[in-house]
């Protein structure tokens, strides 16, 4: 097997491989599980046990209650804060659009009755309120004003009974996806109170909107740890009780990924707390934690706050806000290859100020960087090429003689001093180049929305003309032609039909990605050409140097 054919194999078969994937999670059945909500409680209580008995889910069909409402509005992002829980029901990233309608402005948190997505907290214990109390709103619309840092959203929950007095702030800053939210309890009673706040997000189980079957991508609870470091959950391991991840730390946060966002309840300090999972049923799952605040005494009071990012995944920012909050923008075991090369078109990209550019750019530098290698595999190809006559009278003559048209041909390519391999090990090399630079290109979030020219808009979404796919189809017939062609005609075929295949599978693919692939393509088929002139278009041997 030839170099060209290698490499194509291999990218054909990775791509078969994510298109498996994303069909394995997509129709995969759910497996059937007793909602751990219904566990039996058994001893005492360990503080999710208790939450579990305080806090019974709401699910799609029964819906999510609606109390008093303050629409909150930052340069940023639009908010939704429910008295109902002291949910954060809906919000909306002003500078992001929706994939499938780019005239909407992309919704992150949505108080959907189908499809809900919420950020919710409240305190573990009888007497306390949680996600499912009442609290007292001013409702309305809380914009931030200018010249104006921060502006703050108050409610409050009080037990007339025991004197308790709650207080859950919503801290919104300029320029910021970060949202902190501090609680401060007065405990006016005449018992203590044991503060175990918890913090969570409830969501249906379905990818984002706008999410393309060809491209999977990873949607579900996240958590990260000091010990276990980056911990991903799907939804249907919680649904079967097999969900796997640190149940308790004194570090770490829990979060929610999906393709470019990602939200995450991130507490600081070392304090103890509980991660959990739950399916809640009809489709809706929840993850959080529960952490440790200690014991409140009557006439005491006490203040703590959580960080709540919710956000685009870009690099710089997660980087910037929490340990381990950058892993989210996962780009699986080539992290290593995968992020110098992101850093490397970022870098571009603010010298050019155009991302595809940038992506042009870097494919002619890999390809540069990279040339003795590929050199070394197109000779090979271009030698091969022109034993291709030769190799065709072998076969010819022997006909159905396997083994002593093997043992000619060996003598050939030794007569010749060819390596018909030669080339495969400086193609294998490129391999992981590629796939990394999937991954990159998968994952950019600064590149959603990013234009190139004319017809392309978005980066990160299909070509709506389907022109770079067709281009990457006829360059790929061409890069075909100018390899030495299969002896046998079935493998011939299946070489003219790769290119096919591959322009139909990259219709669905980002339009950087297919950018990069056809850039890919022009500058092998000019080296190639190139080569071939040398080593195939002279009268000299197939073994003359070049």
């Amino acid at each position: 097997m030839d170099n060209q054919r290698l490499i194509l194999f291999i990218v054909f078969s990775f791509s078969l491989l994510l298109l498996w994937e994303a069909w394995q999670d997509k129709s995969a059945p759910v497996p059937t599980a007793p909602s751990v909500m219904d566990a039996p409680v058994t001893g005492v209580p360990t503080p999710s046990e208790a939450l579990k008995a305080t806090a019974p889910p709401a699910t799609p069909s029964s819906g999510f209650g609606r109390g008093p409402r303050a629409v909150v509005e930052t340069d940023v992002l639009r908010a939704t804060i429910d008295g109902n829980g002291g949910d954060l029901r809906e919000l909306q990233l002003l500078s992001y659009r929706e994939t499938e309608d780019r005239n909407q402005v992309f919704t992150l948190f949505e108080d959907s009755q189908t499809q809900p997505y919420l950020a919710q907290s409240g305190l573990v214990g009888e007497g306390l309120p949680t996600h499912r109390s009442v609290f007292q709103l001013n409702p309305g619309t809380y914009r931030l004003t200018r010249g104006a840092a921060q502006l703050e959203v108050p409610l409050v929950w009080v037990d007339p009974a025991t004197g308790v007095r709650v207080e859950k702030t919503y801290i919104f800053k300029r320029g910021s996806y970060q949202i902190t939210v501090r609680t401060r309890v007065i405990n006016g009673g005449t018992e203590p109170i044991d503060l175990t706040p918890y913090y969570q997000f409830t969501r249906h189980g379905e990818a984002p909107r706008g999410e393309s079957f060809f491209l999977y991508t990873f949607t579900g609870p996240a958590f990260y740890t000091d010990a276990k470091k980056f911990q991903k959950v799907k939804f249907k391991d919680i649904q079967a009780g097999k969900a796997d991840f640190e149940k308790t730390a004194d570090n770490g946060w829990v979060g929610m990924v999906q393709h470019h966002f990602v939200s995450a309840w991130l507490p600081k300090g070392s304090v103890k707390r509980e991660y959990y999972t739950r399916a809640l049923g009809d489709g809706l799952y929840s993850a959080g934690m529960i952490v440790a605040e200690g014991t409140l005494e009557p006439g005491q009071q006490k203040t703590f706050t959580v960080p709540l990012y919710a956000g685009p995944q870009t690099q710089t920012m997660l980087e910037k806000t929490a340990p381990g909050l950058d892993l989210v923008r996962d780009y699986g075991w080539l992290t290593p290859l995968a992020y110098p090369i992101y850093w490397s078109l970022e870098k571009i990209e603010r010298l050019v100020g155009n991302w595809g550019w940038a992506i042009i750019i870097l494919t002619f530098l890999l390809k540069l960087a990279l040339y003795p290698l590929s050199a070394a595999g197109y000779k090979s190809m271009a030698k091969m090429k022109k034993l291709t006559p030769r190799l065709q009278k072998l076969k010819e003559t022997y006909g159905d003689d396997r083994a002593k048209l093997h043992q000619s041909m060996a003598e050939m390519y030794k007569t010749e001093k060819i390596n018909p391999l030669g080339g495969c090990l400086p193609i294998l090399i490129q391999i992981p180049v590629f796939i990394a630079l999937y991954w990159v290109l998968l994952a950019a979030v600064e590149m959603r929305g990013a234009p190139w020219l004319g017809w392309i808009t978005d980066l990160t979404a299909p070509d709506p003309w389907y022109i770079l796919p067709v281009v990457m189809g006829i360059t790929s017939i061409l890069q075909v032609k100018l390899n030495p062609q299969p002896m046998d005609p079935m493998q011939a075929k299946i070489m003219m039909i790769m290119p096919v295949a591959f322009t139909v599978m990259f219709i669905f693919f980002p339009a950087g990605l297919v950018l990069y692939w056809v850039v890919n393509n022009i500058l092998s088929i000019a080296q190639q050409w190139m080569i071939n002139r040398q080593v195939v278009g002279g009268d000299k041997p197939a073994s003359a140097k070049t």
